[in-house]
């Protein structure tokens, strides 16, 4: 059994190993989402066009931050997870901090590229962990609220990197953001443990890590992994490619000269409504699983269903604070998706496996949503301009959002394969 006076699952300490790994993905977020927010004053500074800002919030990062998971998520499943968070978090820290110093496209792209590879290391060792320290039961409303740390990133990044750009500028941003960052890695090295794998299923013997291929094999062979991380990549693709140009979108259409108001209702409406629905999609899923693991697949379906047609009126309408106010719907709904995913990822893969899983998840993700979303909404403002003008983004932003409808098919074609994978998982 493991040692329960290192690892205690019961004590208030996994809530805080919780909390400290929670943060930790927030200021991944708050470095990563900035770019966001400051994108129009770099275009303005560097001379960039649209789908260079796109490239470097989308694919240019996207490519490094899923491969080079792969080889941490396997260092994860074999070494101390805590130590490589440490010292992922102090990377991506330091790198941001060096975005401030960037002098065209080519050093900006450079330096995200950078914090990609940092953030590589952030959260498929994360979720190892809380796997270990939480039970399935509780594991999809843990996952949840540490998933919480993408919408108080965005909070957090939206509000300073807002304000701080009006009263300096978009380089003094990435300094204020950065350097916190790197004295969190310290916090996380020292105080947290590394917990016994197995933990909170009382395993006693936990087997070897297996090979990255026999994780991949495993995986796409499960058909309600594929659906699953097919649905999560094309959510991923309208929710970054939403959030990378929704600044710009209110700033362009509505004439807006300061970053600051706008960037505090972002802010609040992303960190607020989206960090309940982050917590609540793994919260509920927990609740309705329990008599029926597909609702993992389906309540994320359903929303999706639901809520996409009011984030495309957002993007209709002529009145400001209207949109705004609506916003507050969809972004609810906007990564509901991430916790109950991760929940059956890991539920379908042995312990060993988890932290691969994630990295595997997430490359597919990634590659798809981070990768691509930003990136395509870029291109088809670009391609739209001669149609629409300065409207341009608005049709580009309707038209990336209609790719939630596919991803909820999907979600609902892996309820079909849910509940024959788990019972087949390996131990």
């Amino acid at each position: 059994m493991p040692d329960s006076s290192q690892n205690n699952s019961n004590s208030s300490y996994k809530y805080y190993a919780l909390v400290v790994l929670t943060i930790s993905y927030v200021f991944n977020f708050v470095d990563r989402q900035v770019l966001s927010i400051l994108q129009e004053s770099i275009k303005v500074d560097l001379g960039l066009m649209d789908w260079q800002l796109g490239m470097l919030s989308g694919i240019a990062f996207a490519l490094f931050y899923t491969t080079v998971g792969i080889p941490i998520a396997r260092l994860a499943d074999k070494g101390n997870r805590r130590n490589i968070v440490a010292l992922a978090i102090a990377v991506w820290s330091f790198m941001t901090v060096l975005c401030g110093a960037a002098q065209n496209f080519i050093h900006l792209m450079l330096t995200r590229i950078g914090v990609a590879v940092g953030e590589a290391g952030g959260s498929p060792p994360s979720h190892s962990m809380i796997s270990d320290i939480f039970p399935p039961k509780h594991r999809g409303a843990a996952l949840g609220f540490y998933s919480m740390g993408v919408n108080l990133g965005i909070l957090c990044g939206f509000i300073v990197g807002g304000w701080i750009n009006d009263l300096y500028n978009w380089r003094i941003v990435f300094l204020v953001v950065g350097i916190p960052g790197i004295l969190w890695a310290l916090v996380i090295r020292f105080t947290l443990r590394e917990p016994a794998r197995g933990l909170s299923e009382q395993i006693e013997k936990v087997a070897e890590a297996p090979s990255v291929g026999k994780v991949v094999k495993l995986l796409w062979s499960r058909n309600s992994f594929r659906h699953m991380s097919i649905a999560a990549g094309l959510a991923a693709f309208v929710s970054y490619g939403t959030i990378q140009w929704l600044a710009s979108f209110f700033i362009r259409n509505y004439q807006l000269t300061s970053t600051g108001e706008l960037a505090t209702w972002i802010g609040l409406i992303a960190g607020v409504s989206g960090g309940l629905g982050t917590f609540l999609g793994g919260y509920l899923t927990d609740k309705l699983g329990a008599k029926d693991k597909r609702w993992y697949v389906w309540f994320p379906a359903i929303l999706i269903v639901v809520t996409t047609p009011v984030l495309l009126i957002v993007f209709s309408l002529n009145s400001y604070y209207t949109a705004l106010c609506l916003y507050i719907i969809p972004a609810f709904a906007g990564t509901v998706w991430l916790g109950p995913t991760l929940a059956m990822t890991h539920g379908i893969v042995s312990l060993r496996m988890r932290a691969m899983a994630s990295a595997i998840l997430f490359l597919i993700l990634n590659l798809i949503g981070l990768g691509l979303g930003p990136f395509f909404t870029g291109i088809m403002s670009d391609l739209l301009i001669p149609t629409f003008g300065s409207e341009s983004l608005r049709y580009a932003l309707m038209i990336t959002n209609c790719f939630a409808f596919w991803a909820a098919f999907h979600y609902w074609k892996a309820g079909k394969y849910l509940k024959a994978d788990l019972k087949n998982a390996p131990k």
